[in-house]
């Protein structure tokens, strides 16, 4: 096995331990693609914020982060904030019926769907902890040139993940074809975005 392919390797493997990990962004990816809304445009605003985070955390952007920990504090505290409103709405939709939307109804808009991926995704600290600094630190073992590969590597894997949740969760679209079984998913919802908020306050990243 050539070095180059075993960074690329190494890469896409880390790539995909860190972003499976079970987060606000793939709930909310899970739910857009089982109501199939807005998924392309979601699934881009995930895969290029991802990439634009690993790429800039192996040109070594992260030692920004580490010298001004303030930002990433900063950054709990609007993401721990924006997460309790997410819940709350998250709530609302489980509590009342008629706030609840079938499967392809496409009630939101595009514009609410993108700005919340967007929120969900650069207000969160630990995006940056694990993308940025994270995979950052581990691209610049793999020297100069071998950096790139692994970050490639990374990418690849943010791309397949995203894509196998939003496009796989249409297999649950049966399941969901019930107005029950989207109250228990968004109170589910509620409740994990909820914890997630709590999680930040109570302890510094």
């Amino acid at each position: 096995m050539t070095p180059d392919l075993v960074s690329l390797l190494t890469g896409f493997g880390s790539g995909l331990a860190l972003i499976v990990a079970i987060g606000a962004q793939n709930a909310f990816v899970l739910r857009q693609g089982i109501r199939r809304e807005h998924l392309p445009a979601v699934l881009a605003v995930c895969i290029l914020s991802d990439a634009v985070l690993i790429l800039a955390g192996t040109a070594g952007i992260g030692r920004l982060t580490e010298s001004a920990p303030f930002l990433v504090e900063v950054l709990r505290w609007a993401g721990a904030a924006f997460l309790l409103v997410y819940a709350g709405l998250s709530l609302r939709r489980a509590i009342r019926p008629s706030a609840l939307h079938a499967a392809g109804s496409g009630s939101g808009s595009m514009a609410a769907a993108v700005l919340t991926c967007l929120s969900l995704t650069w207000l969160n600290p630990h995006v940056y902890l694990d993308t940025v600094v994270l995979l950052g630190s581990l691209a610049a073992t793999h020297g100069a040139d071998g950096r790139w590969i692994f970050a490639a590597g990374a990418v690849t894997a943010s791309a397949v993940w995203f894509t196998a949740l939003g496009f796989g969760a249409r297999l649950l679209a049966p399941v969901f074809a019930r107005p029950r079984a989207w109250r228990v998913l968004d109170l589910g919802i509620a409740v994990f975005m909820a914890v997630l908020a709590f999680s930040l306050l109570r302890t510094p990243v």
